[in-house]
């Protein structure tokens, strides 16, 4: 399974290269139109997902530092339980694995997650996220995906042989 870790530290690597470059050149709230429905737009995030909890005061930061390191370290144990057939599975939490650290990275360092990519349609805005977000997104539909359409297929095979 130390395979499954190395793709956590691919999205590792990726996410926080990517923030550290939003953070040089994107002006802080500021938008720079990619597409007509993409823009490069750099914010801040204290909370969770879509901003849950970011206006509490700064004890969300302790609280969602502990909650992610507890959550990975189960992750992290669940991927190196796993069967050799379960690979979506693996798939998937390495995605979630490397996500999770790649926010909790910024919570520990800079009190907040970096935010940058913004998608939009006319007047309705999606609020911002980074590439640890889209690795939790794929990550869990991965695993969705798998739960109700392959892993019983598996079991029986399983229970075939």
């Amino acid at each position: 399974m130390k395979r499954w870790l190395i793709l956590s530290l691919i999205i590792i690597l990726f996410d926080q290269l990517t923030k550290y470059i939003a953070v040089d050149i994107i002006p802080l709230y500021e938008s720079i139109e990619v597409f007509p429905f993409f823009n490069w737009t750099l914010m801040y995030n204290e909370g969770a997902a879509f901003s849950f909890l970011s206006d509490q005061g700064g004890w969300q930061r302790w609280f969602l530092i502990i909650l992610s390191s507890i959550v990975t370290a189960v992750l992290i144990i669940w991927l190196f339980r796993l069967l050799h057939d379960e690979r979506s599975i693996a798939i998937s939490l390495s995605l979630i694995i490397g996500g999770a650290i790649g926010n909790l990275i910024d919570r520990i360092l800079l009190g907040h997650v970096v935010d940058f990519i913004h998608l939009h349609y006319q007047s309705y805005y999606w609020p911002a996220f980074n590439v640890a977000d889209s690795a939790i997104t794929i990550g869990v539909t991965i695993m969705i995906v798998d739960s109700l359409f392959f892993a019983q297929k598996r079991e029986a095979q399983r229970e075939g042989k």
